[in-house]
């Protein structure tokens, strides 16, 4: 069993901040990559951050210097600090975690089931 858990979502007006974590549980013997996406109403599932077990980051080009995407390893938690909201950043961000839960067998990815973030005018 692995799951992964959000929390840090809420309402904020526009400008404002907010920091998102995600907690991984269960039988995990490592984490590859990490992310971040989330979904509006009505919108399809986009990506916001990737994150590698090495650190090595992607954002989605419309975030570049609002969002950053964050691990502690150790802990195994990830972060997504989230400045400057706007409107349209109003969605559920899902974590996303590539896991191999034993050393005998391959990653497959894992979701969370989502934080919800209100970004108000």
């Amino acid at each position: 069993q692995v799951q992964l858990v959000e929390s840090g979502g809420g309402l904020v007006q526009a400008g404002g901040s907010l920091r998102l974590s995600c907690a991984a549980f269960g039988t995990i013997f490592r984490i590859n990559d990490m992310g971040w996406y989330r979904q509006a109403p009505g919108n399809q599932r986009e990506l916001v951050a990737i994150i590698a077990s090495d650190g090595t980051t992607v954002y989605a080009d419309s975030l570049k210097g609002r969002f950053t995407i964050s691990r502690d390893n150790a802990k195994k938690m990830l972060y997504l600090q989230t400045n400057s909201l706007k409107p349209e950043d109003t969605a559920v961000y899902y974590c996303y975690a590539l896991v191999q839960t034993t050393i005998a067998t391959k990653g497959r990815d894992y979701w969370g089931k989502g934080t919800l973030v209100t970004v108000s005018s």
